[in-house]
């Protein structure tokens, strides 16, 4: 309204141009609408707390990152049309539209490959027999012909056309397998404890949290509103560790003793802020929560990091680094606000010890509490299956077991329901497959990322250069105990290199005036449930690949001669400072084979 009453229409059309012209140069500019919101976007809804976060972002004078302008100006959720049109154009997706699109499960590896990558969404890293015959054919129709076991108890298919990308998709809903929020700012499949249900050892079956967990994301739109990737995983106690506390949430499964305010009984400790590639593992506040209450808890979690996450900076927009602002405390305090009753707090001394997992019960064939039934650990090449192996692995699994596939962390599978008197036939029939339950120290614990032939952020081909790895040590160090050697091609960690016995970061490493594939390497690294949590440490920097399969050899040689009797690398390593290793490490493997430690 003007001095002289309510503006006349010319009025009007003159001040909505002034208006239009000042909010054209500000978003030119990149710069937030002056009235509240992005320009031409609509006013925040009430139940959109992703807007509502963006908005406070630029009310505080903080300019969004590309990722949260994209999905502000158009959800990721609601680009069915817009995908399957490009997708049926033969059109790979463009700038944030790459981003967008792996809200689907679908990423775009150029220029590594011109080809999507789908990453699926297994809950607590179970598979059926009739959807991993459902994924092979999938991978061998529309894909490369292979499929990936990742080191969240996941699968991924490569090599995917543009063309077909919304066919894996529609076919893997099918086989209901919904992988909508498989990427980008999304919790991540949820994951396990892979003998849960069937473990002589473990304190609680974890399978109906992660599946429960998983349909509640589904289910919740508002979830998909993430500044970053949010990891959450349930530790059962079992014999195979899934690294619960290098995940943003992980849920420790302790068994509390009498006489200190709480039932008596089985209850999960909720550990926070777990990302070991930004040198952080999970820490718990004292919390302690009943089964049926870590999905309301977890929630909560979610809600306050959606409404508190840095959304300005791409770097610091984990869960670890609003930690770090706040401290655990408060973060704890907003979360229980959320969860709308007080959290149960125990002191340490409530807790019994638990049983420390076996970091190679993974591998081979091990009783189940079900008696007369048994599982197989299959031992995976670097997590690489063809399509034909998995359609083997699926009948093998009907024939000899319950139809179910347990995938690990450790990038292999479990069959699982056994009986005793088929143990013969099955493992001859992952020999007919080309695969088997047995391996040494070194391959048992080899861990590889994609690496740079299906990922742009690798320096290194991880796959091939860690089967060179094995191939070359296996006839030269003879380990009497589990060894993990992790490669990763970047600092992004899929491999999660810095908890690895040793670890291998990709590099390029200049030689003349060229620059090839290399490693820096670290040692020492390890995780909760074997006992041996640790970050691993540097200790040499930017060798050539070349160089790096003697230099393990020296390592573990220098291991076996001069460790204590019994001592285990991860012990042997932290129990000296790092120039000491190099001293111990420089001298010529020799004769380690036969004077090494019994």
């Amino acid at each position: 309204m003007s001095a002289n009453g309510p503006f006349d229409e010319t009025q009007k059309q003159y001040l909505q141009g002034v208006v239009a012209g000042i909010e054209a140069r500000r978003a030119a500019a990149g710069l937030p609408s002056a009235f509240g919101a992005l320009v031409g976007q609509p006013a925040p809804a009430t139940d959109d707390p992703q807007r509502a976060a963006q908005d406070r972002a630029t009310a505080a004078g903080g300019k969004l990152v590309a990722e949260e302008q994209a999905k502000r100006a158009k959800n990721p959720l609601d680009r069915w049309d817009e995908f399957s049109a490009d997708c049926a154009a033969g059109k790979f997706p463009k700038g944030t539209d790459v981003f967008l699109t792996k809200y689907l499960g679908l990423f775009y590896v150029a220029p590594a490959q011109d080809a999507f990558m789908c990453r699926l969404r297994l809950h607590g890293g179970i598979v059926s027999s009739h959807q991993m015959r459902g994924i092979a054919g999938i991978a061998e129709e529309l894909g490369g012909g292979f499929v990936d076991v990742t080191t969240r108890a996941n699968l991924q298919i490569r090599e995917i056309k543009a063309a077909h990308g919304p066919e894996v998709l529609t076919r893997l809903y099918d086989l209901g397998i919904v992988n909508r929020g498989a990427g980008a700012d999304n919790v991540r499949n949820v994951t396990g404890s892979p003998t849960a249900g069937i473990d002589p050892d473990e304190l609680i079956d974890t399978r109906t949290l992660c599946r429960d967990l998983h349909h509640y994301i589904l289910n919740h739109r508002e979830l998909y509103g993430l500044p970053r990737k949010f990891n959450i995983a349930f530790d059962g106690g079992g014999r195979i560790p899934v690294l619960e506390d290098t995940n943003d949430i992980g849920f420790v499964a302790v068994r509390v003793r009498e006489g200190f305010g709480a039932a008596p009984g089985v209850y999960f400790r909720m550990e926070l802020g777990g990302i070991t590639g930004h040198g952080d593992f999970a820490k718990g506040a004292g919390v302690y929560l009943e089964p049926g209450e870590c999905i309301k808890a977890a929630a909560a979690a979610l809600r306050v990091f959606i409404d508190h996450g840095d959304r300005t900076n791409r770097q610091k927009a984990r869960l670890k680094y609003l930690l770090d602002k706040w401290g655990h405390e408060k973060f704890v305090a907003e979360t229980e606000k959320l969860f709308g009753a007080p959290f149960r707090r125990l002191p340490s001394d409530a807790i019994e010890p638990r049983k420390i997992a076996d970091r190679q019960a993974h591998i081979g064939v091990f009783p189940q509490r079900q008696q007369g039934r048994f599982y197989i650990g299959v031992a995976l090449p670097v997590g690489r299956i063809r399509a034909e192996q998995a359609r083997g692995l699926a009948r093998l699994a009907d024939l000899y077991g319950s139809g179910t596939i347990r995938l690990t962390v450790w990038q292999n599978l479990l069959i699982s329901d056994v009986p005793g008197s088929e143990l013969d036939a099955a493992i001859a029939g992952l020999k007919a497959l080309g695969l088997g339950c047995s391996a040494s120290s070194v391959r048992a614990g080899l861990v590889a990322c994609t690496g740079n032939t299906g990922c742009k952020f690798s320096a290194t081909n991880t796959k091939g250069q860690a089967l060179a790895i094995a191939d070359y040590l296996e006839p030269r160090v003879a380990l009497d105990g589990p060894v993990n050697i992790h490669l990763t091609g970047c600092h992004h960690s899929c491999a999660q290199h810095y908890v690895g016995d040793i670890g291998l970061l990709g590099a390029k490493v200049e030689q003349g005036e060229e620059q090839i594939e290399g490693y820096h390497i670290y040692v020492g690294g390890g995780a909760a449930a074997a006992g041996e949590q640790a970050i691993a440490r540097e200790i040499y920097r930017a060798v050539p690949f070349a160089e790096v399969p003697v230099t393990l050899e020296r390592m573990l040689a220098a291991y076996l001669r001069h460790r204590d009797a019994g001592e285990r690398f991860h012990a042997f390593c932290n129990a000296h400072d790092i120039e000491t290793l190099k001293r111990l490490f420089a001298e010529p493997p020799g004769e380690a084979l036969d004077d090494r430690a019994a």
